[in-house]
C-alpha cells in the first residue's frame, strides 16, 4: 500500500462515523445502505458522503442492485493498511 493511499485511509478512519461503519462491517459480510445509516443515526446525503471518503481510499465498495445499495468492506484493503501498520513496530 503507498504511503498517500495509507494517509488517505488514517484520515477517513479518523471520523467516529466511519470508523464505525468500518467495524461494523467487518464483522458482516455486507450491509444495506439503510442500514449503515440507521447504525450512525445520519441523513441519507451524510451517509453518503462518508461512505464516498470510504470508498475513495479503498476501504469499502458499493454495490447496487436496482433500488438497493449495499455495501461491503474491501478486506485486502484492510489487510494492506493492517501489514503497513504492523511494519512501524
Amino acid at each position: 500500500m503507498n504511503t498517500l493511499l495509507v494517509a488517505k485511509s488514517a484520515g477517513a478512519l479518523s471520523d467516529k462515523y466511519r470508523l464505525s461503519i468500518v467495524l461494523a462491517l467487518s464483522r458482516q459480510e455486507s450491509m444495506p445502505f439503510a442500514d449503515v445509516q440507521q447504525l450512525t443515526g445520519l441523513s441519507q446525503p451524510c451517509v453518503s458522503h462518508h461512505l464516498k471518503i470510504l470508498a475513495d481510499c479503498g476501504l469499502v465498495q458499493t454495490h447496487k442492485c436496482g433500488r438497493c445499495v449495499s455495501v461491503t468492506l474491501n478486506r485486502a484493503a484492510v489487510g494492506e493498511l493492517a501489514t503497513f501498520l504492523d511494519g512501524l513496530r
